[in-house]
């Protein structure tokens, strides 16, 4: 039977749903509103599309939310100053750079500058060290995402075997540590991997993370895997598809996420919860 598909529309609008009514049980009690500001560096088309669709979502979840275009020019010590600004902001409790920034931006430098406890990506080395120690507080938002997808499929994934294709720092490497703290056995692969086709036969669990379409020929996935695909490229005929040749992989997995549809939703929604949680974390910091 063709694989089931995982709807990442759906399972997004129900964590809205749930950050939108803890955020409304907040404000009848009498306290503020979450507020998550974002900054964004110059004027590349997808990055205003994704600050756009963030700050939607937290227009409906009723997060306050503190955007600043900035001209590609800007100085990187301006920028740095811009969030120490908002590090200092007793009234913002997630900050977002988005990226990627211009070429003469240091993107570590940046990252480390935002507060750990308003690192609403959960890029910061914290935040990263947390979930390495099992200990997570704000997680990497795709891969926190890609962990409520599996949730949702309902299958008990401790101690199944599985691949993560993608060593990034901000994907593919957080995927691996949230998979191992879900007591999946975990194998990471990238560039320097060999045989490729069998570590894929292997994975009850396969997540591809690379952005490079038809990475990961659909006739390898093993016959009842579960298939998260993470990757979304756009081709020359402007159709948008993952890093899996989808319709040979939808023949074989048990499970599969769609491509647009599946991934992408559970970022922004994470997001949201991310910045529910820094709110929460500050006040019980602050007594």
């Amino acid at each position: 039977m063709p694989a089931q598909l995982i709807d990442g529309k759906a399972v997004a609008a129900q964590t809205l749903a749930d950050v939108q009514a803890q955020i409304a049980t907040r404000r009848a009690a009498g306290l503020r509103a979450p507020c998550l500001a974002t900054l964004l560096v110059g004027d590349d088309p997808a990055s205003h599309v994704y600050v756009r669709n963030k700050r939607d979502a937290c227009g409906k979840v009723g997060i306050t939310s503190r955007h600043e275009p900035l001209p590609a020019d800007l100085s990187h010590a301006a920028l740095l100053d811009m969030i120490d600004a908002l590090n200092a902001d007793d009234e913002v409790d997630g900050i977002l750079v988005q990226f990627p920034l211009p070429s003469h931006f240091n993107t570590t430098e940046v990252i480390e500058r935002i507060l750990p406890t308003k690192d609403v990506d959960g890029f910061h080395p914290y935040n990263l060290g947390r979930l390495a120690q099992r200990q997570p507080v704000l997680r990497p938002c795709t891969p926190y995402g890609v962990m409520a997808l599996l949730a949702h499929t309902g299958v008990n994934i401790k101690g199944m075997r599985a691949l993560v294709i993608g060593a990034s720092n901000h994907v593919g490497r957080p995927m691996a540590l949230e998979l191992l703290l879900a007591g999946v056995t975990t194998t990471t692969a990238h560039r320097f991997t060999r045989n490729l086709d069998q570590e894929v036969a292997n994975a009850e669990i396969l997540v591809a993370a690379v952005g490079k379409p038809g990475l990961v020929p659909g006739a390898w996935v093993r016959p009842g895997a579960i298939v998260i695909d993470v990757g979304i490229n756009r081709l020359a005929d402007g159709r948008l598809v993952g890093d899996i040749t989808a319709e040979a992989a939808r023949a074989r997995a048990a499970w599969i996420t769609p491509v647009p549809g599946g991934v992408g939703p559970m970022t922004v929604a994470m997001l949201m919860r991310n910045t529910l949680t820094a709110q929460q974390g500050r006040e019980r910091a602050s007594g």
